[in-house]
């Protein structure tokens, strides 16, 4: 059947991711090939102190994606999307939408971004014996709690920006078990919310008599491949203003952008992993066994199967790195020269490799906003060196470089050489890897491991909710997600690897040493620069 047959017969199927700076929808074929995409750029606000998307950008947002990608299938095929075989949503995980009974929500939605919840983590942490990261939902709630915030007390419901979406398409509140891993801990035998931690936590908020628990508040949990509502007739509406998009459609179970990235990119499977480095950075490894002790840099997640993930997550990585590469078009342009953003990159970035492996003692604090790997609760971006080091372009590009993925070495640095993790396999996918060679080769010497990058990681999140939507209603065969993603998705396809470079790893391992004595800099900038 030709892309246009498929779309005609309703046969296509439906992925939207909310990414931190553009919302993405990609049309897939039943042999889960992108044949149509629609895109729409957002950006967050910083209102009253805290980091958020308002509801009208996230509808506004979701509509104007999916009118791009009408259009883009009108241009290509001549036809109107009008049934669907399935849709799949996503979005950045953890954050804080809280809803009253009326379905009205009841603080501005408070993104992954924020570190307004140390209090709340660090009791949180002490109380499970686990580590709660600042961004998890649960540390906002319990943030609140402490703040005594007047709203908790009329919550009715609370989710995610994925599960928030969903909820308002199906009329289900409900999650996948990678997004609600990032809520509150999951206990693997159960492939639910660790009902210890639940009852820790109702005892420990007991006293301030709200009229539910945390059970009552919170989606309930699914695996990939689990039934998670249709497309209600309100909901085609709300996605699909121009009418056209018919109702009943099967919907995946939200997930997170963690999870669609581990989808994307091969990466569910025991002993995988993969690196995503874009405006934040995280690296997911599937683990064989749980680890041997909390960590404070280290987020216990679950692939959308429910397999626990060691996940090190980064608020910042390539914008302060962006930043400096649009002060270069700015100096071409003054000197007359029109340039091609695509090879200034390219060029910037190959000139990097020449630097001096250890950067020639130049170090990067890409802290655009806080760092929690690092204790940094607000961040300022900042370059350092000093009368000697070797000052040059290449130096500095690569240590702008380093600086994107140090942070995740700082955290994987504990899971290879502390725990002794094995991995077969590292898939990298985002913005960074986009100028060929440069950004694996980068990460290999970070991390000290092969780094692979398929052809299709460029198709990204919004792609890898697609095929959790295609696993729902296409895995005819019955098979679990792993086997379904090997053997009718990727089909023996690993992509192109790069091997880390035993000059670079022992560059990076020095760099990294003045790095974290610098820190004591970034404090300093943070503390005396408002």
């Amino acid at each position: 059947m030709d892309a246009k047959a498929t779309i005609q017969n309703g046969k296509a199927i439906l992925g939207i991711e909310f990414g931190s700076t553009r919302i993405k929808a990609v049309l897939i074929d039943e042999d889960n090939t992108p044949i149509a995409q629609g895109s729409h750029e957002w950006e967050n606000q910083f209102v009253d102190g805290i980091w958020t998307y308002s509801i009208e950008a996230i509808w506004n947002g979701v509509q104007n994606c999916y009118a791009d990608l009408r259009n883009n299938v009108k241009e290509q095929y001549d036809t109107e999307i009008e049934r669907l075989a399935a849709i799949g949503v996503s979005a950045m995980m953890h954050g804080y939408m809280a809803f009253n009974d009326k379905q009205e929500i009841l603080v501005p939605f408070r993104t992954w971004r924020n570190t307004n919840t140390g209090k709340a983590a660090a009791e949180l942490s002490k109380l499970f014996v686990y580590n709660i990261p600042l961004r998890w939902s649960i540390s906002h709630l319990y943030q609140c709690i402490l703040d005594n915030e007047e709203h908790v007390k009329d919550i009715d419901f609370l989710t995610t920006l994925a599960g928030y979406v969903h909820w308002q398409l199906t009329g289900e509140k409900v999650l996948g078990i990678g997004d609600a891993s990032g809520m509150l801990p999951i206990d693997p035998k159960t492939r639910s919310y660790n009902a210890t931690m639940v009852e820790k936590f109702d005892k420990l908020t007991a006293d301030r008599k709200y009229g539910w628990k945390l059970l009552d508040i919170l989606p309930k949990v699914l695996l990939a491949g689990e039934n998670a509502g249709t497309l209600t007739d309100e909901g085609a509406k709300m996605l699909d203003i121009s009418g056209h998009l018919k109702e009943g459609v099967p919907v995946c179970p939200p997930e997170g952008d963690a999870g669609t990235g581990m989808v994307a990119t091969n990466a569910v499977k025991q002993r995988t992993g993969n690196v995503s480095a874009g405006t934040s950075s995280f690296s997911m490894i599937v683990l064989e066994k749980e680890l041997s002790k909390p960590y404070e840099m280290i987020d216990m997640v679950t692939t959308p199967d429910g397999s626990l993930v060691a996940m090190v997550h980064c608020n910042n990585c390539t914008s302060d790195l962006n930043a400096w590469v649009h002060i270069f078009k700015q100096y071409s342009e003054l000197m007359g020269i029109t340039v091609d953003m695509d090879e200034l990159y390219g060029k910037l970035y190959y000139n990097a490799l020449s630097g001096d492996a250890d950067c020639g003692g130049l170090i990067a604090y890409n802290y655009f906003s806080g760092e929690p790997v690092t204790g940094l609760s607000e961040g300022r971006p900042l370059f350092v060196r000093s009368a000697n080091d070797r000052f040059s372009l290449a130096n500095f590009m690569r240590a702008n470089l380093y600086a994107s993925v140090g942070v995740l070495k700082i955290g994987n640095d504990i899971l290879f050489n502390e725990e002794k993790v094995q991995v077969d396999r590292i898939t990298g996918h985002g913005g960074l890897f986009k100028t060929k060679g440069v950004g694996q080769r980068i990460l290999a010497a970070a991390i000290n491991s092969p780094i692979s990058v398929m052809e299709t990681a460029g198709e990204g999140g919004a792609w890898g909710i697609a095929l959790l939507a295609s696993y729902l209603v296409n895995n005819t065969k019955q098979r679990n997600l792993a086997d379904f993603l090997d053997m009718q998705v990727f089909t023996g396809s690993t992509g192109v690897e790069v091997k880390p470079i035993a000059e670079d790893v022992a560059g990076f391992n020095t760099y990294i040493e003045s790095y974290k004595k610098g820190l004591a800099i970034e404090r300093a900038a943070v503390k005396y620069k408002q």
